[in-house]
């Protein structure tokens, strides 16, 4: 037991010095003459957590703690044996040379190694606390702060940034909503711009999904309590193969975004305007996934020079449609299409049953057909004489209704200002922007499901019908209690938050910006009418209050602080409640 205290306080310490080289390395300019220091020094740590996992692989007697220590030994001793390749081709060089080829890599061996540490003390954490939904709405608390204090540091800012624009990004990045109160493309450099896109990654899925990844990729298996916090976030009913699913959740994730970002950066490879390509395109493919709306574009993709390059805005709505129903929606509707494909190529097969669509995957796959066609009729009529005379063609004019119907989605992108939309579309899109994406996805809003359960349940109750049918089905009356939860609290918080900015802000304010930005926040939307950039300093607060909560659903931290354990062997008596 002493040698294991001992461990655990060299662990700490690798962990601090490895967490402070990396603060300071991006973080702060230092002066040439230190250069050599820093880069021997990265080398040592390098080598010294090498020989200190090749020790605890040997220390260790369980195939858990073996195993990690077994893939921390491997990844930082090939990034070694790499650098030493390098090192070997270069020996004719100065030294100096050398250690600025080997930098990279073994920077980027100690970034991931601390991203390994800091799962799995998130990991020790939700096991050790009880209840999922403070975990889950701590671990963004968590990020949030974390993401604030790195983009203060000098090198992720051009010209430095206060606590409270650097919380309000932060907080804009991590719940997925791509308002901003700064320049992402000008006050942010390409660090900074590093930190945003890595915690919108983080806030699109989850720290906990990211947690449980890394805890199935080592350990192959997950305790109870682990997978209870991961179930409710990634909407599994079961506890089996929760841990697998998170799996799956980040493989498909990051595999959807690297596809993205190639047909991106094919679709800019012939725009001289655009600087780093690379950098551009995986920048846009995760905050498009992510339905966040971030650009590195001051004016977004309404650019004049991006504006009609209608290949990759397609491209963009394919990775907002993808992100906006989830992975449950998507691997459901595959199944059923491999399903279909095999039994009408191969006859002989028995055909199932049991229908293999279940009927959450057909209420929202119904309600976002609905809402995405309906938003582009409504579009093309209310905009044909107005901003769709930007594009001279039919096709740009299709591309662009299509574009302004998916991105309200809870995608943020903007292919327009949207100042110059007349207003019945703007009201419009404050209902698509309400009602948002679907459930366990990365957007926000009430979900299609709340919708489509709200709108079902008033023509129930207008055929006397005391529970919602459809397609075979009867819906629970939980479920129906919950979508009103969620819509009741929706209303309230943005009535709340609309009331808050007409205090805080200049007499004469107009009434639909505000309106339409308290909407954009709630729902992690991110369109604006050039409003935000102009807040002030309590206004900002209240937009941070209200992402937050429009992020982590109202309704989830109150089951979490209310709820209670309570077996109930009773009825009081029933009485009607006049309601007309």
């Amino acid at each position: 037991m002493e040698k294991d205290s001992i461990l655990k306080i060299i662990y700490r310490f690798f962990d601090l010095i490895v967490l402070t080289y990396i603060v300071f390395d991006f973080g702060y300019s230092i002066h040439v003459e230190y250069h050599t220091p820093k880069f021997i020094g990265l080398v040592v740590i390098a080598i010294a957590l090498f020989a200190f996992n090749i020790f605890k692989y040997f220390y260790y007697k369980t195939s858990g703690r073996k195993k990690v220590a077994f893939v921390n030994s491997l990844i930082i001793g090939v990034l070694l044996l790499i650098s030493l390749v390098i090192a070997i081709l270069n020996i004719d060089q100065h030294y100096l040379y050398v250690l600025r080829k080997i930098r990279p890599i073994l920077e980027a061996g100690l970034i991931f190694y601390f991203i390994i540490r800091l799962m799995i003390l998130v990991r020790y954490v939700y096991e050790v606390y009880y209840n999922p939904a403070i975990v889950f709405v701590g671990s963004f608390f968590a990020i949030i702060l974390i993401g604030s204090f790195l983009l203060m540091l000098p090198n992720a800012t051009t010209n430095g940034i206060s606590f409270t624009d650097a919380l309000f990004t932060s907080t804009s990045a991590v719940c997925v909503t791509g308002l901003i109160v700064v320049d992402t493309a000008k006050d942010f450099t390409t660090i900074g711009q590093t930190i945003i896109i890595t915690l919108i990654q983080i806030g699109g899925l989850g720290i906990l999904t990211f947690t449980s990844f890394f805890a199935f990729f080592f350990r192959g298996s997950s305790s109870f309590k682990e997978g209870l916090n991961v179930r409710d976030f990634i909407a599994q009913d079961t506890l089996k193969d929760v841990l697998k699913t998170a799996l799956n959740i980040v493989v498909f994730t990051i595999s959807v975004e690297l596809i993205g970002a190639l047909f991106i950066y094919s679709s800019i490879l012939d725009n001289p305007e655009i600087k780093d390509k690379f950098f551009f395109s995986i920048f846009h493919s995760i905050s498009a996934f992510c339905n966040a709306g971030f650009s590195t574009l001051t004016a977004g993709l309404s650019e004049s020079y991006i504006q009609f390059n209608y290949f990759m805005q397609w491209i963009v709505m394919l990775l907002i449609v993808f992100g906006g129903l989830g992975y449950n929606i998507i691997f459901n509707f595959y199944q059923y299409i491999k399903t279909y494909v095999l039994e009408f190529f191969d006859r002989k097969r028995i055909h199932k049953q049991i229908s293999i669509m279940t009927l959450n995957s057909k209420i929202v796959l119904y309600t976002t057909g609905i809402l995405l066609v309906g938003g582009f009729v409504f579009l093309w009529i209310s905009e044909y004489n107005n901003t769709m005379n930007l594009h001279s063609s039919w096709f740009g004019k299709i591309t662009s209704t299509a574009f302004n119907s998916v991105t309200p989605r809870t995608a943020g992108f903007n292919t327009i200002d949207f100042t110059q939309l007349s207003v019945p579309t703007l009201l419009f899109i404050i209902f698509l922007m309400w009602i948002g994406a679907s459930p366990a996805s990365t957007g926000g809003g009430i979900k299609t499901s709340t919708f489509a359960l709200a709108t079902l349940n008033i023509f129930s109750i207008a055929r006397g019908k005391s529970r919602i049918q459809i397609l075979g089905r009867r819906i629970s009356s939980e479920s129906t209690s919950r979508a009103f939860a969620i819509l009741c609290i929706s209303l309230i918080v943005i009535g709340f938050a609309i009331l808050a900015l007409l205090i805080f802000e200049p007499k004469g304010t107009d009434l639909l910006s505000v309106v339409f930005e308290c909407f954009s926040a709630y729902s992690t939307v991110g369109l604006s009418l050039n409003f935000t950039p102009t807040l002030t300093e309590p206004s900002k607060y209240v937009l941070i209050l209200t992402m937050f909560i429009g992020r982590i659903g109202m309704l989830n931290l109150m089951i979490g602080m209310l709820r209670q354990i309570n077996h109930q062997f009773y009825e009081y008596p029933k009485e009607n409640i006049l309601i007309n």
